[in-house]
């Protein structure tokens, strides 16, 4: 695939019916600017091969949302079979269980806020956040409304990543703690995503957006002497590369200068809500 970003459409089936005048329409009123455009048609009319033709035709990213989990699913399966070589990416609530902490009068009971977080589901988020940041135009997010929450600064985010290329000048420590700043764990004997491993001057990172393929950086003295992709399970290289870039295993991330800010102001206002309190 081109990777100047192009959305190919992969399907056995043409447009029929009333499919290519509504695609030529929706897609004039995309170039147009028009701000809304509705497609009417009934439950298995083809309104989603209609827009991925009209998606093939704009070719700019898209964001998809969806009333509910369940819908956003379906869209997104169809999406990925109609476009195989482009990012297609799924972005919902990362919560199979939520219950907000809450107090009952009647009884003096307080409940406790408990959480339930789909592994899966967070990994499909990052991996969303990333093909983003890597300025790719042929991407399309499939998410739900919970899309619409705040996540933190993508301006922040994207400071945090690590880019790493070969010749490149960095000392073990300093490349572990980066690591370690970015919400990345070392575990040399679990290696699942969002966690690295350290033997000897070869560290094994599992980015938080993957769950096969690893990233090997194999150090000579200070310096990034090989990147490789490695198979999770085996170890086994399945490609070399001059440059990679790890993005932080969470989204709420920032930097020690903004937290130490934080603090501050926190403290601050602890202060003057204690003497209003007192």
């Amino acid at each position: 695939m081109n990777r100047e970003n192009v959305f190919y459409l992969v399907s056995d089936y043409q447009p029929a019916g009333d499919q290519p005048e509504a695609i030529r329409q929706l897609t004039e009123g995309v170039l147009r600017g028009d701000r809304f455009q509705t497609l009417l048609g009934v439950t298995g009319s083809g309104k989603t091969f209609t827009i991925s033709n009209v998606i093939a035709q704009v070719n700019k990213p898209v964001l998809v949302i969806s009333h509910n989990k369940t819908l956003a699913a379906q869209l997104y399966g169809e999406f990925k079979a109609f476009f195989p070589d482009n990012a297609v990416e799924f972005f919902i609530s990362y919560y199979d269980y939520y219950q907000p902490e809450a107090y009952i009068p009647s009884t003096d009971t307080y409940i406790e806020k408990d959480m339930s977080i789909n592994d899966e589901i967070d990994r499909l988020r990052l991996r969303a956040t990333s093909a983003l940041l890597e300025n790719r135009k042929d991407v399309i997010v499939v998410a739900s409304v919970s899309c619409i929450y705040g996540i933190g600064s993508p301006e922040e985010y994207a400071r945090q990543i690590l880019p790493l290329k070969t010749g490149q000048v960095i000392e073990r420590n300093e490349l572990l703690r980066k690591l370690t700043d970015i919400h990345y764990i070392r575990n040399d004997y679990e290696f699942s995503r969002g966690t690295f491993r350290v033997r000897g001057d070869v560290i094994d990172v599992m980015p938080a957006h993957e769950d096969e393929e690893a990233i090997r950086i194999s150090l000579f003295d200070d310096e990034i002497e090989d990147l490789a992709y490695t198979d999770r399970m085996t170890g086994k290289v399945t490609a070399r590369t001059d440059n990679v870039i790890i993005y932080p295993a969470k989204h709420f991330v920032t930097t020690e200068e903004n937290l130490k800010l934080a603090i501050t102001d926190i403290e601050r206002e602890l202060e003057d809500r204690l003497a209003e309190l007192r």
